[in-house]
């Protein structure tokens, strides 16, 4: 039975394989288990690395965005999800008004109701999620 769990504690340190992390002119990361041009090798040592990650430490290598940048970025952001959240709604109308339709059909179809009403509780889900995202903005 101890040559089992220790077997279980081996399989980890038997899985390990290197990790490479580039970052692009943009800011956009890559991670790969190959090398990457550009790119760096991750050093992954498990209690230090999941103690930093969980305190919420920023590593002093992560690149930095300046208030500028993110500020662009930010309104980029809620213009898109104003845009979604535009386009869900349109969407809701048009399924709520295929419910209706639907619904004053004779006769009923149970199936064809089930479905249009499924849409409405997507798109309305839709929206919900879309307000939540637009909230957390500043």
């Amino acid at each position: 039975m101890k040559f089992g769990y220790l077997l279980l504690c081996l399989i980890p340190l038997l899985a390990q394989a290197d990790i490479y992390k580039a970052v692009d002119a943009d800011g956009h990361v890559t991670y790969s288990s190959a090398p990457i041009k550009g790119g760096k090798r991750v050093v992954m040592t498990a209690p230090a690395q999941a103690a930093r990650v969980r305190t919420g430490d920023t590593p002093q290598d992560f690149p930095k965005v300046n208030a500028e940048t993110q500020k662009g970025r930010d309104g980029s952001r809620r213009r898109i999800l104003e845009d979604e959240l535009q386009a869900e709604e349109g969407l809701l109308s048009a399924a709520q008004l295929s419910l209706k339709a639907g619904e004053t059909d004779r006769p009923r179809d149970e199936a064809k109701t089930k479905t249009l009403i499924k849409q409405v509780e997507l798109h309305q889900g839709n929206i919900d999620a879309l307000k939540a995202e637009l909230f957390k903005l500043k």
